[in-house]
């Protein structure tokens, strides 16, 4: 498909990524959609004539040529949201944004990846915690995922450095800028042990209004969010909720009452927007993760239980030999059963111990 087509749907004005999805869709590949009159556009769900009048085609190529250009020179890489690197879990949001520019070498489709967010004001315990946090991640090969602003962000990637655990850094501006400016060693650094994500094209400042929306790639990239400590207002608890609507996991550490900063967490653990977050082994067995040096010392285990039926055992060795949890939809799949008798027949050998669920509806061989 052509790059310079896909560049120019993000500069059509009066159009999202949701609404330029649904013409990708409708007509094939972005060429095609400016290839097609503005009134032929309008079959494409949520599209309406009032803003294809708004909407300048000849001006989005023009802008897409210059930012090819950039693009090139500054080796960035354009993933588009049918491509297969694009980062899988964030494609299943459905205002995931229609195109990356990225840099660096992190792999974004890793079976683990983790967001650690917080405060930008950072307390000694707030950094301690981080470093703590990121210590223990390190023997369950993730990717951490955070904004790069000042706080708590800053020491995840930070520490993540340190620790040589790959990790990524999402901007709320175009390549050409850097914010906060005394990050612009330390996102260099993240090149070489992780890299940098942007849905921002070059010329763009890091407006107030990018940031919450820098946060839903920063939620929808990850398994998990953990906010490690935040006030009632800020970005971290944003993410947290657009998390939540994405309907992925939410950790919080609790702070001690009455700390500014640590209101937001007991906030998000009152209101049950985030479970309790005491030690990595709390998540850990949340997610259903297995330590690197467990799952390579472990003998494989291939005897199925006696009590099961036929169905059950076959259910019972796909999800045993699958690594990470399986998720409902593609145990329907690998094992040929009906979603509603799948569903009880889970629920069966849940109650017997066989297996356990997961958030998400996934499941584990217990």
């Amino acid at each position: 498909m052509s790059l310079h087509h896909q560049v120019a749907l993000t500069f059509l004005k009066n159009i999202g990524p949701v609404l330029a999805k649904s013409m990708v869709s409708r007509f094939g590949n972005a060429e095609e959609v400016f290839k097609k009159s503005k009134d032929a556009l309008t079959q494409a769900r949520g599209v309406g004539t009032k803003r294809l009048e708004l909407t300048d085609f000849t001006e989005a190529l023009k802008r897409a040529e210059q930012e090819l250009k950039f693009i090139e020179q500054n080796k960035v890489d354009v993933l588009f949201y049918a491509d297969a690197n694009y980062p899988r879990k964030l494609k299943n949001c459905h205002d995931s944004p229609l195109l990356l520019y990225s840099k660096g070498n992190a792999n974004l489709n890793a079976q683990r990846i983790i967001s650690i967010v917080g405060t930008r004001n950072a307390t000694e315990y707030g950094r301690n915690l981080c470093k703590l946090l990121i210590e223990e991640l390190q023997e369950y090969n993730v990717l951490i995922v955070s904004g790069l602003a000042l706080g708590i962000d800053t020491a995840a990637h930070r520490d993540s450095i340190r620790l040589n655990v790959p990790t990524v850094g999402v901007l709320g501006h175009g390549y050409d800028k850097m914010y906060p400016s005394q990050n612009r060693s330390l996102a260099e650094k993240m090149l070489e042990h992780g890299g940098l994500l942007t849905e921002y094209p070059s010329g763009t400042i890091p407006n107030r209004e990018n940031f919450p929306q820098r946060n839903r790639i920063v939620a929808g990239m990850a398994d998990a969010t953990v906010v490690v400590e935040a006030g009632l207002k800020g970005g971290a608890l944003i993410t947290a909720e657009i998390a939540n609507t994405y309907n992925r996991d939410v950790f919080a550490f609790p702070g001690r009452l009455g700390d500014d900063y640590s209101e937001g967490c007991n906030f998000l653990i009152r209101n049950n927007k985030a479970a309790l977050l005491t030690c990595v082994a709390d998540l850990a067995y949340s997610m259903g993760w297995e330590k690197n040096s467990d799952i390579k010392g472990a003998p494989e285990q291939l005897l199925l239980p006696i009590d099961l039926s036929a169905e059950e055992r076959s259910v019972y060795e796909i999800i045993q030999q699958h690594k990470a949890p399986l998720a409902i939809d593609d145990l329907s799949i690998k094992a040929n059963m009906p979603m509603s008798q799948l569903a009880m027949t889970l629920l069966d050998m849940e109650l017997q111990g066989f297996i356990r669920s997961l958030p998400g509806k996934t499941y584990l061989v217990s």
